[in-house]
């Protein structure tokens, strides 16, 4: 039971934090044009408690912790769908957002995800300048026989430069980028052998086990040992502005491989089974939690980074969706009707929710229950 509430307890103020920062971007630019605000909550459902600001503003905190919303007056639903322009007071029409110019619209809905990937950004220079930046080599210390990496030629005292294209910056990335799901199932590696670098292809095996959480998974394993040069693990405080840089760069990495897995899920050459939903969130952060306070950051950061990029796919509903629809009126001079866009947003829904079902049954799974 304390490990359950100690779990929910982190996943909350993870998602708390993440969301708060989603729609304060929103919230920002909407003041900074003049767009009236009549909610910002944290949460959905029952509201738990709340205060009005100076400027009428609603700020709530709701009964079920799983995302949040910033409501624009005239807004029919928390997800910005706008009522009808008839619906609204002559009157009233400078506060509505459909009534402000395109670009300030566009700007509104993609501040939520920007924040998140601010916010990454933030966390990741924090970390790399208190905690510091490993930039281990990491060094095959040893070959298994009749694995794929003997049959490949891979030898001990071999450096993994690159895995897949990516550049190997520490030892932590080894694992990770063998167990991104790829296009195929051929691991391209390049290591520096005697100065030279040499390309491998190499299928790996695919084994049943558990992370390192204890999680249950699927590993790729291609029959290495690795080690830091000379045993040594290199971590560095770095300065701000070098933090700043690598923290650019962690966020695209990943904003990249998701990208990558995610595009191969939907065209079939790569499993969907680790897509996970609140469950698996709420179950990796409890458990992260308990190796530290940087540790829980650095998973705030990737959750933040996550949130980011779903809500910019073009699926109504999500910011993504708003903005794909500032995209057809751009090239066409003018809004799509009213009655296209509430079909959209009816497919929005019913799309939001079989993803939401199937990340779903991926966790329970997860857990066994299936």
């Amino acid at each position: 039971m304390i490990s359950f509430l100690q779990s929910a307890f982190y996943f909350i103020l993870l998602i708390s934090v993440v969301v708060f920062i989603h729609e304060y971007g929103h919230y920002y630019f909407a003041k900074k044009y003049k767009v009236t605000v009549t909610d910002f909550s944290i949460g959905f459902g029952k509201e738990l408690f709340g205060w009005f600001d100076k400027d009428g503003t609603r700020w709530k905190v709701c009964l079920i912790p799983l995302g949040g919303y910033v409501k624009f007056f005239g807004d029919s639903n928390a997800a910005s769908k706008p009522s009808k322009s008839s619906e609204v007071n002559s009157k009233d029409h400078h506060k509505l957002l459909a009534n402000k110019p395109l670009y300030q619209r566009a700007i509104i809905v993609a501040a939520g995800p920007i924040a998140n990937f601010i916010l990454a950004i933030f966390i990741f220079s924090l970390i790399f300048m208190i905690k510091g930046k490993d930039s281990s080599i990491p060094i095959i210390q040893e070959v298994q026989k009749e694995s794929p990496a003997a049959s490949a030629g891979l030898k001990a005292g071999d450096q993994i430069s690159f895995i897949n294209g990516t550049k190997i910056e520490s030892i932590n990335e080894v694992s990770a980028l063998i167990n991104m799901p790829g296009a195929d199932d051929v691991i391209q590696l390049e290591v520096t052998r005697n100065s030279k670098l040499l390309k491998f292809e190499i299928i790996p095996i695919v084994k049943s086990g558990t992370d390192s959480l204890g999680n249950k998974s699927q590993r790729k394993m291609i029959g290495i040992k690795i080690a830091p040069l000379n045993n040594k693990m290199d971590r560095q405080q770095l300065g701000p502005a070098k933090a700043i840089y690598y923290a650019f760069k962690e966020t695209y990495k990943t904003i990249t491989l998701t990208l990558s897995y995610l595009g191969n899920v939907i065209g079939g050459s790569a499993s969907p089974d680790q897509l996970g939903g609140p469950i698996k969130i709420a179950q990796i952060t409890g458990q992260v939690a308990d190796y530290g306070f940087f540790p829980f950051l650095s998973i705030m950061a990737y959750i933040s980074i996550s949130l980011g990029l779903i809500n910019l796919f073009p699926i109504p509903l999500l910011d993504g969706g708003h903005l794909f629809f500032y995209l057809i009126e751009f090239a066409r001079g003018k809004p799509l009707s009213e009655k296209i866009q509430e079909y959209f947003y009816r497919f929005g829904f019913f799309l939001l929710f079989t993803l939401m079902f199937f990340a779903t049954f991926n966790d329970l799974k997860g857990l066994g229950l299936f």
